[in-house]
């Protein structure tokens, strides 16, 4: 995984000011390949519960994380029972890595 203890803590921050203490987190994509570069940061959070306003919670959170780590391409999904599942989602959840 290509994320620093600094990186995943501001990450990890973010979701839980946003979304709550319950929200996993998984990084997705070319970052947990150790063998690559660059990349952005693909996120997928999973809550149990209904999310209100989605697009303003993926907003915010990645909002957050750019103030704490500096300007970078962030993607965010978000995996809620009121959510429409997309093939991403699958993605996310069988490749990717638990923060």
């Amino acid at each position: 995984m290509r994320l620093s203890d600094r990186e995943i803590g501001a990450i990890k921050n973010a979701v839980r000011d946003v979304v709550g203490r319950d929200a996993q987190v998984r990084l997705f994509g070319s970052r947990t390949d150790d063998a690559a570069k660059g990349g952005d940061i693909d996120l997928m959070i999973t809550v149990d519960r209904a999310i209100e306003n989605p697009a303003w919670a993926i907003a915010r959170v990645e909002a957050k994380i750019i103030r704490q780590l500096g300007e970078r391409k962030i993607d965010v999904v978000l995996n809620a029972p009121n959510m429409t599942k997309a093939l991403i989602h699958r993605i996310a959840q069988d490749k990717g890595m638990l923060l």
